[in-house]
Order: structure tokens, then sequence, then C-alpha cells
């Protein structure tokens, strides 16, 4: 669902928006100061993710004061990687902005996300110095898992980095050409080289509403990224089979020996269970590992489209 055409606009800024409503008049007025503060030429573009809400009719509202905002509504909660995709398939930026509606990350951030840009950078990241509002436990999660990506993945992808960033309308095209159904989008535009830089940043606390990211999507976008860049936990898995193996055939001589040699029958069910219990253990996290590399291809294979949009203002002021 790509929309194939050139920039018509100095700044696109695309919105994931998914039960945000406390939020939507400040988000709107804050984006728009902070636009405005750059160029006229601009356009919001909000993608409302199946918000349960009032969010829809607030950016219906919003969007019918100012021909420079839209709205996309997708048909349900397709989640907040598909949500960006759908923003980017349709914005007309030579630069584009991908901010959370949370307004954990502050859009006075943008000019100088831009000064940036215009220095010759096509990629602006914001690089998080603090995280405020956040348990220890999410932190030292989220910092391991960018240090792990780091270490088994070939792509050098910046630390303590989310999705708020800037990039040039080549690297929005060419997010456009990538079919992966599990997208992970900074780690794809870590993927792509050019030239990047970060700009550091205090991520505020969560002013309104809870966390739609709990433990679990957060546990789903790691896998994804992972997954994705990595064949390392597939080669974990063939080790782990050697050495499982390894042990097993010194087990089965041990037993062998006792019994005709040494006229021992080796007795006890406990060793029974336990050696039951770690092979069928390690078989079922190599079929899990395994599961999930097939789950790609076949999302990938079967071809649906990414996001079905049920509404958008778009086609009748773009």
């Amino acid at each position: 669902m790509s929309v194939n055409a050139g920039y018509t606009k100095d700044l696109s800024i695309v919105v994931p928006i998914y039960n945000e409503e406390k939020g939507i008049p400040e988000l709107v007025q804050r984006l728009r100061v902070a636009a405005s503060s750059i160029t006229e030429n601009f356009e919001l573009v909000f993608v409302n993710d199946g918000s349960r809400d009032g969010s829809l009719e607030l950016l219906r509202r919003e969007c019918s004061h100012d021909d420079r905002f839209f709205y996309i509504n997708l048909s349900r909660n397709f989640g907040h990687q598909i949500a960006v995709s759908a923003g980017l398939d349709h914005v007309k930026g030579k630069a584009t902005v991908i901010i959370d509606g949370d307004l954990q990350d502050p859009p006075e951030l943008i000019p100088e996300m831009y000064a940036k840009y215009r220095e010759g950078y096509e990629v602006v990241y914001a690089q998080r110095k603090h995280r405020e509002g956040e348990t220890l436990f999410k932190k030292a999660t989220a910092k391991a898992f960018y240090r792990t990506m780091r270490k088994i993945t070939s792509i050098d992808m910046p630390l303590d980095t989310g999705d708020f960033r800037l990039i040039d309308w080549r690297i929005v095209q060419c997010l456009r050409d990538m079919p992966e159904q599990n997208k992970f989008l900074r780690g794809q535009i870590a993927w792509m080289g050019f030239r990047q830089t970060g700009v550091l940043f205090d991520r505020d606390e969560r002013k309104y509403g809870k966390t739609n990211y709990p433990l679990r999507k957060m546990l789903g976008l790691a896998i994804d990224g992972i997954t994705g860049f990595s064949s390392r936990p597939l080669e974990w898995v063939t080790k782990l089979g050697a050495l499982v193996s390894l042990l097993s055939f010194f087990v089965i001589i041990y037993a062998l020996i006792s019994h005709f040699l040494l006229d021992k029958t080796v007795s006890g069910w406990t060793s029974v269970i336990v050696s039951s219990m770690f092979l069928g253990g390690g078989q079922l996290i190599c079929l899990g590992v395994i599961g999930t590399y097939i789950s790609r291809i076949n999302k990938n294979i079967v071809g649906r489209p990414l996001y079905l949009v049920a509404e958008t203002n778009i086609a009748a002021n773009k």
C-alpha cells in the first residue's frame, strides 16, 4: 500500500495514535508550534490505530480546522510499527518526523533535529539521556536490549533510541520498498546506512493515561528486532543441540560400561527424569526459536496487506 509520488511539502510529521484522547489537544498545539517554527509548508499525519476512546473524533475535529492536518483511521489495531508505516506511505514531505502521540517525546526537539538535517544528515534520531517515570525494570531491559542488538546483529543501531527521528524523503522511499510484515523501523533505518546523527534529550514522564507498550509488546518488538536482523539464535540452537547430543552420548557410554563391564546397572528414576526434562526442555527451546523464524517466513509468503484503512481525509484534501 505504497504511494509513489514526489514530495510537495517541506516537512511531514507522522503521529501514531492509540487511546490518546486526553493528550491530543496539547499534542496538536505543540506540534503546530514546532512545525510552524520551521516552515508553513508542513503537514501533520495522524494514524488512529484502532483506538477505543474518543481519539478518532478529536482527530476528525482537529483536521477539519486546518487543511494541513490529516488523519488515517485503520480498520483495527495493527500495532505501533504498522501504524507508523501507514503514515509513511502517505507523507509528502521532503523531510519526515516520526513521533509518538503520548507526549513523552517532546515536539519542541523537532526544530533542533531539522537543523541537523539541514547540515546534510539523512537521519537524525533522538537519543535519550534520561527516561522519566519508568520503572527500573523497564530501563534495565531497554538498556540490555539495545546492547544485545549491537552485539548479535550486523547493524550499528544507536543506543537508547526509539522511533522518534527525522528522516529524509529517500529513507521514506526505502522503507516503502521493504516488504517485511514484522516491522522494526529503527532497525531497518539503521541497516540502510546513509549519514546519521543523534540529538540528546530527556524523555518526559507520560502525562495522560497509561503506557500502551506493556512488557508483552516490548518482548514482541524485541523478538521482531532480533529475528529480523540476526541469525545468531539459530546458530545458538545448533550449538545447544550439539552440546546436548554430546552430553547424551557420554551418559549412554557410562550406562553401557556400568551394565556390561562393572555389572552395575544404572538405577534410579531421578537420573531418568532429570535427563528427560533436560532433553525435552532443550528440544522445546530449539523448536520455539525455529518456529519464530518460520512464522516470519509464513507471514511474508501469505502476502496480506500491512494494514487496512477504514477512513481518511487524505484523498479529499491531498
